[in-house]
């Protein structure tokens, strides 16, 4: 019994020791190839030193890093078990006893520490470090030159509608606001106003040379003003224009949003729903991973570790590839957002199952 704790700290050790370097040699290579590719931009721009390092690679690094954890613990994984079975350190273990369920003990502890850090950086961390990723990049990469949303119609509650022609998301402004009160099928108020103005100290609207019909059966009112003071329940962020915003929300944000979605039906529920989803979802694959990586690279074969890592490299790109397929057709439509979520790790557990029905007893 002493043996196999002593072998199970071994393979803890030595999986998540793994694991951190290949993430800390995935980090180089990211920061490298990015530089080579955005210098220009940098120059061009005249990016501050130290905006490009704490703020841009700071939300750089961890979104690729989140990204390619499959490959990564997948390459970690693979190359600590092919080598212990090159080095024929696994068949003692079989031999003196052990089965391959009881070998895999270690191996999905180490899974378990992987799968709760990277669950809680994606639901707390990522959307912090996308932000800053995403501001950098709006300001000094791509400046965001037309920076306003046009056209908007948006439904408030079920009886309330708005319209605004043009949203500057710099100053906050709307320009040619309507607002649409029904109570029932018959129309109750039109707000019509020349611009709407988020006033953020009071987290509050504001309308200015505004005009307020009410209607009540066959009696009208009309009131007239300069100014108005008003609490809707939308806010500036509803108007945002640049790509990846919903990645960029913590989990309360996207909730709200979510639940806003829900009520006005502008055509963007399933992203929403598919970045929820995601970030409970994607980091099962720690689990998903470890069984495929330790029943594939467990048996010595020849050619040695380099097999099993090229075997595991091209199975974990398969993996993130089935994830951006999945996405894909979510969007499209022709799945429901949780379902395609699921389907890589439901999909990759099957197999990783049969390897591990496979894998030498």
């Amino acid at each position: 019994m002493d043996r196999i704790k002593i072998i199970d700290w071994y393979i803890i050790k030595k999986y998540l020791g793994t694991f951190v370097f290949t993430m800390a040699i995935f980090s180089v290579v990211i920061v490298i190839f990015d530089i080579s590719e955005k210098l220009d931009n940098f120059l061009e721009y005249h990016a501050p030193l130290s905006k490009i390092i704490f703020q841009y690679y700071m939300g750089l690094v961890p979104f690729y890093l989140n990204m390619l954890l499959p490959l990564i613990n997948f390459i970690a994984v693979i190359f600590f078990t092919a080598k212990m079975a090159d080095q024929t350190e696994i068949v003692p273990i079989l031999s003196g006893g052990a089965s391959f369920m009881r070998f895999l003990r270690p191996y999905f502890i180490a899974s378990s520490v992987i799968f709760f850090f990277s669950l809680i950086f994606n639901l707390f961390i990522i959307p912090e470090t996308n932000q800053l990723k995403i501001d950098f990049e709006n300001k000094y990469i791509e400046p965001v030159s037309f920076n306003s949303k046009m056209y908007t119609n948006m439904r408030l509650d079920k009886n309330t509608y708005v319209y605004i022609e043009n949203f500057d998301n710099v100053n906050k402004i709307g320009y040619r606001f309507t607002l649409d009160k029904f109570k029932g099928q018959k129309l109750e108020q039109k707000w019509v106003a020349d611009r709407i103005v988020w006033d953020s100290v009071k987290n509050s609207w504001s309308i200015d040379n505004y005009s307020i019909r009410r209607i009540n059966g066959l009696k009208e009112k009309m009131d007239y003003g300069q100014k108005k003071d008003t609490i809707l329940d939308m806010n500036p962020s509803d108007f945002k224009v640049y790509d990846n915003v919903y990645q960029a929300m913590n989990m309360r944000e996207l909730n709200e949003r979510i639940r806003k979605e829900d009520m006005r039906g502008t055509g963007v529920m399933d992203n929403l729903l598919i970045e929820k989803y995601k970030r409970f979802v994607y980091p099962f694959s720690a689990f998903v991973l470890t069984l495929m990586g330790v029943s594939l690279s467990s048996r010595k074969v020849r050619g040695g570790v380099g097999i099993s890592l090229g075997i595991g490299i091209f199975l974990s790109f398969t993996y993130i590839l089935f994830m951006q397929f999945s996405t894909m057709f979510a969007l499209k439509g022709a799945l429901y957002p949780f379902i395609a979520v699921c389907i890589p790790n439901i999909i990759f557990g099957c197999l990783g199952i049969y390897l591990l029905k496979r894998a030498p007893k």
